[in-house]
């Protein structure tokens, strides 16, 4: 028991360096980008544009059935992290002023965040669509592209000092988990469409 305890202390601790290390390479110009790449509304574009490529890959009905998955994927993803996750570990979030690394760390337009951190929601949730989404192309433009978007931002998250790297791993593992797990049962609700058809023929 004292050794596993050892192991999380030493991790805790180079989670903390980490951070430090990483939260402190700010420009003005990245002040600003990483704060609108956070924003979760300035993706919309990108959420539209992917709806209707989806569609357009499928058909009226598979797609609109994929659109549905997906977001159920995601709703799970961030209820997941959100409502089980972040209670049950009670992780102070690094900007958290109750936090004694709080100090440290660099604040953008006063953005602290709530009060716990782990796992990172944005960072589950951009992965879970990520994978999805590359699970439904099946292209390494795409998959690229989708995992370079998640990577992006969910270090806007460390950036902006509200998340440890610990916090960011955690939540990529679980929306990768996610986005798969969602994936499958899109296929497997596809099968037995084309079961039924077949039956009825």
């Amino acid at each position: 028991m004292i050794f596993f305890a050892g192991i999380i202390t030493q991790l805790v601790a180079t989670d903390e360096k980490l951070l430090l290390l990483l939260n402190r390479w700010h420009t003005p110009f990245l002040d600003q980008l990483m704060w609108m790449v956070s924003d979760k509304w300035v993706w919309v574009p990108l959420y539209v544009l992917l709806a209707g490529l989806i569609v357009r890959r499928y058909s009226w009905k598979c797609g609109l059935l994929c659109l549905l998955i997906v977001v159920l994927a995601v709703a799970a993803t961030d209820q997941t992290c959100a409502s089980l996750l972040r209670p049950l570990v009670e992780r102070l979030r690094p900007s958290n002023p109750n936090n004694s690394i709080s100090t440290a760390i660099h604040i953008i337009n006063g953005y602290r965040g709530g009060r716990f951190g782990f796992p990172s929601c944005h960072a589950a949730n951009s992965c879970a669509l990520a994978v999805f989404v590359s699970c439904c192309f099946r292209r390494m433009v795409v998959t690229l592209f989708m995992l370079a978007w998640a990577v992006v931002v969910a270090y806007s998250r460390i950036y902006l000092g509200v998340h440890y790297p610990g916090d960011i791993v955690a939540g990529m593992m679980i929306g990768g988990l996610y986005g798969s797990l969602f994936y499958g049962i899109y296929c497997k609700i596809l099968l037995f469409q084309k079961r039924d058809i077949n039956n009825e023929r």
